[in-house]
């Protein structure tokens, strides 16, 4: 693995600008306006690296449309976290056969996590002759580069090298939403944890310069942006490899003090590196949602020394309740992985209880994927499917019930909310604590703030009035 940080210059970028240029005037000879669909897949870095794909189709001229049928280029960008979503992928790939068959000038790129592993490049390369061209995350900032040379008649495009992890700065992004946004801090990840293929295709830790994202930042809330989502695989992590000394929570906090009506939000954080400074910042500022998403795993102290998460169940514990302490209306939410290799019953029962002990608003369960290239794939794992599955069963009943606690006691409260869009015949928002609630109103209230009275609860949402 290469492990250099390249910071890609201006002038790379302003080579990948000319062929936006390049591309802008082939459509122009051709006297017609080209389509393009992005598909996303996994996570919210995921989606912010497709705004960055939509900005530079934007760039080239393209117009975004909502649908692979007839698009003169589709994109898929794609996720490697689990076996199922890489299937998912493969299925959704093959399909295009049949569209391309039918516009057969339609140009198929795919992106992301999944090109980063040999194994599905070579799989593309070989299994899937329509596919023009297939970059990984580092080489996502030569969009244009690749674009241009499929439209131009050369040979499928294959950039998927193993390339150092790259900041580019300046490449144009197109959101879906202007009242919330993706913001990237950091890229890649050095934790290694042995069930976890992503430092493997993001590469390792390196954090964008405190000045770009406030500029960023900055930008976002004067054009209206009512709450910001940083983003990195442990944010925590960010700065340690910047010589200013700033910190996640030193840069949480300048972004808090921006003037202007917003929220700030962030994921995800690794515990063992979020500590006492980060929530004493969340607590003492009004513009950062206290809202923690803190992924414990595991409630097996054996467990988690086998997923190399650096901590055991007691140091979890011990941070969550100070995070509890100084911010008492904390809405906490975690990642928890089910079937890891070697789990026993009494260590999937630790896992239970610390469930209920925490007591969490809501959780992203998974099943144990193994991953080709990571240590855990090459565990025993003896525990049957089925009895995994049990166990996967149990632990969603045990959360639910937990979620639908809390949310009952939420009838009564009056909670400022994001009125941020509608369903059916209702509007939608956001409390502070990333809590859906639906409620009546005018569509004119969508991308304010109000303040919403809570009058019953689901599992899954709230309903309200207007207070």
């Amino acid at each position: 693995m290469n492990t250099k940080t390249t910071v890609i210059s201006e002038e790379q970028l302003a080579c990948q600008f000319a062929f936006c240029d390049k591309i802008n005037a082939y459509w122009l000879n051709e006297k017609r306006t080209p389509t393009a669909y992005v598909e996303t897949y996994g996570c919210q870095q995921n989606e912010a690296d497709s705004e960055k794909i939509r900005g530079y189709l934007s760039q080239c001229g393209y117009a975004i449309v909502q649908e692979a049928e007839g698009a003169d280029v589709v994109v898929m960008n794609t996720c490697a976290i689990r076996e199922h979503a890489e299937q998912r992928v493969f299925g959704n790939l093959g399909a295009l056969t049949h569209t391309k068959k039918r516009h057969p000038a339609q140009k198929i790129f795919i992106c992301g996590c999944m090109p980063g592993q040999q194994k599905v490049s070579e799989r593309i390369r070989k299994s899937y002759p329509h596919v023009d061209g297939c970059f990984s995350t580092h080489h996502l900032w030569q969009f244009p580069e690749i674009l241009w040379k499929v439209l131009n008649g050369q040979k499928r495009q294959f950039y998927v090298e193993d390339e150092a992890g790259s900041i580019a700065e300046g490449i144009p992004q197109v959101r879906d939403n202007a009242l919330k946004a993706w913001v990237s801090i950091m890229y890649g990840c050095n934790n290694f944890c042995t069930y976890c293929i992503v430092p493997y295709v993001r590469g390792r830790e390196r954090s964008r310069e405190k000045e770009s994202i406030l500029a960023e930042c900055r930008a976002l809330i004067e054009n209206g942006c009512k709450e910001i989502t940083l983003l990195g695989q442990n944010v925590n992590s960010y700065g340690k490899d910047l010589p200013d000394g700033v910190d996640f929570s030193d840069l949480l906090a300048e972004i808090a003090a921006l003037p202007g009506d917003f929220l700030v939000r962030f994921m995800t954080s690794h515990p063992r590196d979020a500590g006492k400074k980060l929530f004493d910042t969340m607590a003492a500022s009004p513009k950062i949602a206290k809202q923690l998403h803190l992924p414990f795993q595991s409630g097996s102290s054996r467990v988690l020394k086998a997923m190399n998460r650096h901590y055991d169940r007691e140091k979890y514990l011990e941070t969550v309740n100070y995070a509890k302490s100084v911010m008492p209306d904390l809405v906490l939410t975690s990642d928890v992985i089910v079937g890891f290799p070697g789990e026993t019953e009494e260590e999937f029962e630790e896992t239970i209880s610390l469930i209920e002990q925490v007591r969490y608003d809501s959780l992203f369960t998974f099943i144990f994927s193994p991953r080709t290239g990571t240590p855990a794939a090459s565990m025993d794992d003896p525990t049957p499917k089925e009895e995994k599955n049990r166990r996967f069963d149990r632990l969603c009943s045990v959360q639910n019930r937990i979620s639908e606690e809390i949310h009952e006691s939420y009838i009564g409260k009056e909670l400022r909310c994001l009125i941020d869009g509608t369903d059916k015949n209702y509007l939608t928002a956001r409390t502070e604590g990333g809590r859906l609630v639906r409620l009546e109103g005018a569509p004119s209230l969508i991308g304010t703030y109000q303040f919403v009275t809570i009058t019953g609860a689901t599992t899954w949402s709230l309903t309200g009035i207007l207070s």
